[in-house]
Parts: structure tokens; sequence; C-alpha cells
């Protein structure tokens, strides 16, 4: 009896320990499924890479019937392909509002990208998470996620080839999200669309985090205060969550100035109700953003609190809850909210102001 327990004890006892390499690298990052179809080329003052994309016309030449350009950014997983199947549902959705839009989903591939799809060396491949807050790439030059972005506003501006283009939206959901909230901060590509008479729309759907602007975050009691787990999580407010050690991209920006620009921005938060899951596997559960609220909805009406706080009588900003849809960004970019912030289709009944 005693030596069948034994026994039984050191099987069950083999099996955990068998299972634990699984485990283990089942939560490794794996590369991607599919690479897009397209590439565009940066060039920073850093050097030149080609990013992978995908775009819905063949904007190499002109394209007078477009007014409108939609551009989706995929989340944690770099799977620009499924965003780019549910960029296009929601442009069918959206009917005679989406017929005259150009699609844009860009690709932040990664090293692990690149060596399993042995990709030329002069493809932009990042870290599997770095992209989201405007990190420099690991080659083929140190060009950040923010400039890509940029190179896509910059052919979108010209004149040229979008003679009648008027809008320009940039969304993005979970880990695409964190994308569009941080470069909305820094944005630099948006001045050309400016200039040119062009509008500019920020759609973050459902992210992880935000980047706050003080060493307030929310004291659990509906209200603000600094932050009081300092000692313990002594990187609570560093980029990508606040404001200290901002990434090259930001160049000499103040904290000051750049909340000044964020909050005369269009920018649309779009949240489902139902993405309240405190242990949901792709929620970061770093201290940082632990210190912003338990899940992403807590977290995202949140930060819209925080700023309507801060900027009373200036905040050019909107808040859009979608009904019962949780973490899903093919529901999030398809529901009645979402094509209503993506190409001002009527319909979106849960906006606040």
């Amino acid at each position: 009896m005693v030596l069948r327990r034994v026994l039984g004890i050191a099987a069950t006892a083999c099996l955990m320990l068998s299972a634990l390499p699984l485990r283990a690298a089942d939560e490794r990052p794996h590369p991607v499924k599919v690479v897009a179809d397209q590439r565009l080329t940066v060039t920073t003052p850093a050097g030149t890479g080609e990013l992978a994309l995908y775009v819905s016309r063949d904007w190499s030449k002109p394209q007078p019937g477009v007014t409108r350009a939609v551009i989706v950014i995929h989340g944690r997983l770099r799977n620009a392909d499924v965003y780019n199947a549910s960029a296009e549902k929601a442009q069918a959705a959206a009917g005679e509002a989406g017929q005259s839009a150009i699609l844009v989903v860009p690709q932040f591939l990664a090293d692990i990208d690149a060596a399993a799809f042995h990709l030329p060396a002069g493809t932009l491949r990042w870290g599997t998470t770095g992209w989201e807050g405007g990190a420099d790439a690991k080659g083929p030059a140190a060009i950040s996620s923010f400039d890509a972005l940029d190179a896509i506003l910059a052919r979108l501006a010209d004149r040229k080839l979008f003679p009648n283009l008027k809008t320009v939206v940039v969304a993005g959901h979970s880990g695409g999200g964190q994308v569009v909230q941080r470069y909305a901060i820094l944005a630099k590509g948006e001045a050309t669309l400016k200039a040119a008479g062009i509008a500019v729309r920020y759609v973050v759907a459902n992210p992880s985090s935000y980047a706050y602007f003080s060493a307030d975050r929310p004291d659990g009691h509906g209200g603000f205060a600094p932050f009081a787990g300092t000692a313990a999580c002594p990187k609570y407010d560093h980029w990508k969550y606040g404001m200290a050690d901002l990434p090259h991209y930001a160049g000499a920006a103040t904290p000051a100035a750049l909340e000044r620009a964020y909050v005369a921005r269009d920018v649309v938060y779009l949240l489902g109700t139902a993405d309240t899951d405190p242990n949901h596997p792709a929620l970061d559960k770093t201290c940082m953003g632990e210190a912003e609220g338990s899940y992403r909805l807590a977290r995202g009406e949140a930060y819209v609190q925080y700023l309507r706080g801060r900027h009373p009588d200036g905040l050019r900003q909107s808040l859009s809850l979608v009904p019962g849809v949780g973490h899903d960004g093919d529901r999030m970019l398809t529901s009645a909210c979402g094509l209503a912030a993506l190409f001002d289709r009527q319909g979106c009944l849960a906006s606040t102001p």
C-alpha cells in the first residue's frame, strides 16, 4: 500500500515536471503565420528599411477616388492578416461610407518572424513587444515603429497620389491600441497631413495600458492620487506608462508640450463593456499595468476620467462603449461604434463626449 502510494506520488511528480517545459514553450513568442505581401520603404537619419504591410489599393499611382484612409494596427501577435480581414469586413459593413476608403495595415515583424520566413536583410523587424511603445527596430536600422507610421502618413499626404483625401484614421486594438495611444502623444507625421487640410483621428481600442502625464493613478475610490507603490514599482511612471525615459523618437519634446498637443487631437477610446477579465492571458499584469486598474475596461474608463479632470474645458476626445463585447478585435471594429469611429457611419448609441 505504502509502496503503491509512493509510486503514485512519483508518477504524478514526473507528469508535473514533464508538463513544465511544454507550458514554458507555449508561453514563448511564436513566429507569425503570415507575412504581409507589400513593402513600404522607410528612410530616417538612422538608415533605411522595408516595412511589411497590406494596402487595399495601388498607392503607387494616383487614387482620386479615395477620400478616407483607415490604418489598422494589429495586436501583440503581429497577426496583420487577421486585422486586415477585420478591416475589410468593417469597410464592407460601412456600406457607402467605406467605398471611397483605402485600408493600410502595417505589420511590425519581429526577429523570430524574419528568421522563420528567411526574409531579406532589409526587412524592418523589432522585438516581440517593443514596437507597441515606439521602440527602435533591431534591424536593418534603428527605425522607430512610429517612424514607420510617419512614413505611411507621408505617403497619404502626397497630393499627387491622393488629391481628394479628406480624413485619415489611425486605429488599433489591444497591442495595436497601445501603439495608437502612444503614437497620438508623440506623433510627428500628422503635421504634413494637417498642412494639406487632411483631418486625423486616432481610435484606441481595448489596450492594456495608457501613458499618463503625471504621477497620479486611480486611487481605488473613483479618484486619482500620486501612486503609492513607488518603492515596489519604481518604473510605474516610465514610458510607455508615463513620461519618464521617453523613447528616442520623442526627441526634445517635454511632457507638458506633449500633453497640450495630445488633448487637442481627435481621439476616440473604443472600449468593450465585457473586457473585464482581470486574468485575461494577454492583459498587462506588470505592476505598471496594475497601477492603472484591474482590467481593460476599468483602465480605459479611468484614463478618460483622468484626462477630463485635467482638461475640463479643452479635451477633444470621446469615449465609445461597445455593449457586450470583450477582448475581440473583429467585433470591436465591426460594431456600430467601431464603424462610427472608422468611417463616420451613424448608429453608435453608446458614446460620451
